[in-house]
């Protein structure tokens, strides 16, 4: 995770620094929630972000890898060494995450893509499996693929809640709009 004061910086055209801060928050306290009650693993670099994660029960992993992938990485070592032999992966800028527990399916590759089929919002997998992480963009279809080299069998989960993440205006758009129409 990125500290939450420079998280959400491709939405500074259209919310303040201090929204983007509240924002980054509340998507975090929620795919925490979410988590439960399985263990969480908080991979950052920022002291805030860890005291916050500390508070709400998670571990937290020091970032040692540089970039996404690697910040995965650092995760999945560390769920490992901590004795989990499934993970779900996801990012804490998920707004309507309320469980992961329908993500995991046992001995395959679970993907739960953004809206746009583009990227990955959850991943599923057993621990131990020989798996390249591919996170950016196109990563669903590279997921995917990486599953399908590796033997594995992949399982597209289709949930529109965790299909969506916080990326752009439009994304904010969809969360208002799905925000008022469950009123």
């Amino acid at each position: 995770m990125k500290s939450f004061t420079v998280a959400k910086g491709r939405l500074a055209e259209v919310l303040s620094p201090a929204d983007r801060e509240t924002l980054a928050r509340q998507c975090a306290d929620t795919v925490l929630r979410a988590a439960a009650p399985a263990r969480a693993y908080v991979v950052c670099n920022d002291e805030a972000i860890a005291a916050w994660a500390r508070a709400a029960g998670a571990a937290v992993v020091e970032q040692r890898t540089p970039g996404l992938n690697g910040a995965v990485r650092d995760g999945w070592d560390a769920a490992v060494s901590g004795g989990a032999d499934h993970l779900v992966i996801t990012h804490a800028d998920l707004p309507l995450a309320v469980s992961f527990t329908h993500v995991p399916r046992e001995g395959s590759v679970s993907i739960v893509p953004d809206r746009h089929r583009d990227g990955t919002n959850v991943m599923s997998l057993p621990a131990g499996a020989r798996f390249d992480l591919h996170y950016g963009p196109g990563s669903f279809a590279a997921h995917a693929a990486e599953a399908q080299r590796r033997g594995i069998e992949c399982v597209v989960v289709e949930d529109d809640d965790l299909a969506l993440d916080l990326d752009t205006a439009d994304d904010l758009d969809e969360l208002q709009r799905r925000r008022r129409t469950a009123q």
